[in-house]
C-alpha cells in the first residue's frame, strides 16, 4: 500500500469560526474540539477511513445537517479523497451526502479555511426512521483514489476555498 496522505485536525480557531457559522453558538466548542478523532480504518482490509461525528446528532426523516468535522487532509499530488456515507447508515436509513460524493482535492489543504472538511448529510428515510448518532460515531468514510489528467491539460488556477473555488475563468 502506498502512503499518500495524512489526516490532521484544523486549528481550534478555525473550528470555532466554522462551528459558530453552523450552529450560531460556541457552547461546549472547546470540549467538542478536544474530542475530535482523526479518521481511521477499522480493519487492515478496509478501504475507507471512518470519520467520527464530534457531537451528538439526531436527524428526523427529511432533515439535513451541515457537519464541520474539524478534519483536514494533506494529500500527495495525483490523489483525491472521495467521501461517502457509511455503508450501514446508507442501507438502514438512506443517509446520504447531499453532494453524493465529497471530493477533497490535494490543494484544498492550503486554502484559507485550512482545508476544513465538511459534510452535509440528509436522512432520506422513506420509512420514518430516525438517525441518531452519538458523539464519536462513524458517519462517513473516505477513500483515496489516484487520478489522471489529459495530455493537453494546462490548468494554472490556484484554489482558495471550497465549493465553487475551482471554477474555470473565461
Amino acid at each position: 500500500m502506498q502512503r499518500i496522505a495524512e489526516f490532521q485536525k484544523v486549528s481550534f480557531d478555525r473550528f470555532k469560526i466554522d462551528y459558530l457559522d453552523t450552529f450560531g453558538t460556541l457552547e461546549g466548542v472547546e470540549e467538542i474540539y478536544d474530542n475530535i478523532s482523526l479518521p481511521r480504518r477499522a480493519t487492515s482490509g478496509s478501504a475507507g477511513y471512518d470519520y467520527y461525528i464530534p457531537y451528538p446528532l439526531t436527524l428526523e426523516p427529511g432533515q439535513t445537517a451541515k457537519i464541520p468535522t474539524g478534519i483536514r487532509c494533506k494529500i500527495e499530488d495525483g490523489w483525491v479523497l472521495c467521501n461517502y456515507p457509511k455503508s450501514g447508515l446508507g442501507f438502514k436509513f438512506r443517509l446520504q451526502l447531499n453532494n453524493t460524493v465529497g471530493i477533497i482535492d490535494s490543494d484544498y489543504y492550503y486554502s484559507d479555511n485550512e482545508g476544513h472538511i465538511f459534510a452535509k448529510i440528509t436522512n432520506d428515510s422513506n420509512e420514518g426512521k430516525v438517525v441518531k448518532l452519538d458523539a464519536g460515531a462513524g458517519f462517513m468514510q473516505g477513500i483515496f483514489m489516484p487520478y489522471g489528467i489529459t495530455l493537453d491539460d494546462d490548468a494554472q488556477g490556484v484554489r482558495n476555498g471550497g465549493f465553487g473555488s475551482t471554477q474555470a475563468k473565461a
